[in-house]
């Protein structure tokens, strides 16, 4: 077994709880998942993680979107250290954007907002900040249930990342 996995299964529940959080904010998701325990192995766990996000609900999902930072922006004021990270990580795409690919980002990041009422979410690993423009520019047409519905794919995935990130720690 993962000795990462491992550890969590007999760790005490806020140790645990604040291990799920920091690979997704939904705080009902990061109990449903402790509560799971103990897991046997990786594949269990990942399972476990897609099982219990298909029955979140909007809340759970502006709950955990509101962990992640604007694409080409700065740290949630939401997230846990270890997702600032990673978020990090994931966008680090962005630092290497010019000056106007990141205006437009910021920008269009607003006008989402403004629009659908939550954050762009993607999961942006192996992602450029030109790529990630496109995604946003394309996604800022949908209706907010079809967005909303995206979004929470792409959080998905984002979490079966982070959990892989967490396990190899």
């Amino acid at each position: 077994m993962n000795s990462t996995l491992h550890a969590w299964n007999t760790a005490n529940p806020g140790t645990a709880l604040a291990a799920m959080i920091a690979c997704c904010g939904a705080r009902r998701w990061a109990t449903a998942m402790i509560a799971m325990r103990p897991m046997r192995n990786i594949a269990e766990l990942s399972a476990a993680a897609d099982e219990v996000w298909s029955r979140m609900e909007e809340e759970d999902w502006l709950e955990a979107f509101a962990c992640h930072p604007r694409i080409g922006g700065e740290r949630s004021a939401h997230a846990s250290p270890q997702s600032s990270a990673w978020s990090s990580q994931e966008q680090a795409s962005t630092r290497a954007a010019t000056a106007a690919v990141l205006a437009e980002l910021a920008a269009a990041n607003a006008q989402y907002e403004k629009r659908l009422g939550f954050s762009f979410i993607v999961c942006a690993t192996g992602k450029s900040a030109e790529e990630m423009l496109e995604i946003l520019k394309h996604r800022l047409v949908a209706d907010r249930a079809s967005e909303l519905l995206e979004a929470a794919e792409q959080q998905r995935q984002i979490t079966q990342l982070r959990l892989g990130k967490w396990l190899l720690g």
